[in-house]
């Protein structure tokens, strides 16, 4: 399975630290990971499933393979710049965001919109004009162990 991992280039030390878990933890249940391959997040949890031996690809924005992060197994320069986050999302079985920027937002936004299970450690809490909760906001996790083990229940 293939699972997209998305969060700001910008990121907090826990949200790297929770990236870099996650990533570990994804490379120990065989999953190939998804990520736009640059830094913060991406780069997190890049360097998480890299130290498990796992597989890592990078989707990214620009037309350069050298901007990409050194712990990628494999990166693909879209020349897309944010339009890539739709590749990302398409090619995820599930997608987990770690924290919340504008980018990350439109990933999982796209995810939503097409019925790609989203699993939000931190980040964006999403509400209706009355305050409600929407049916379709992601699965909310307070930690990377957490997600893993929704993961495992999402994927069967």
């Amino acid at each position: 399975m293939y699972v997209g991992v998305v969060g700001p280039s910008d990121a907090s030390l826990d949200e790297l630290d929770a990236a870099e878990e996650l990533g570990r933890g994804l490379a120990q249940r065989g999953q190939v990971v998804v990520c736009g391959g640059l830094g913060g997040v991406m780069a997190a949890v890049s360097r998480g499933a890299a130290a498990a031996g796992g597989t890592v690809v990078g989707l990214l924005p620009g037309s350069d393979r050298a901007d990409a992060n050194p712990d990628l197994t494999v990166a693909i320069p879209t020349g897309l710049g944010e339009l890539r986050n739709a590749l990302l999302v398409r090619s995820s079985d599930v997608v987990v965001s770690v924290g919340g920027s504008w980018g990350t937002l439109s990933e999982v936004a796209l995810a939503v919109r097409t019925g790609v299970p989203v699993i939000a450690i931190g980040g964006w809490r999403m509400t209706t004009a009355d305050g409600r909760t929407p049916a379709d906001e992601p699965h909310r996790v307070a930690t990377a162990d957490a997600a893993l083990v929704l993961l495992d229940r999402l994927l069967g």
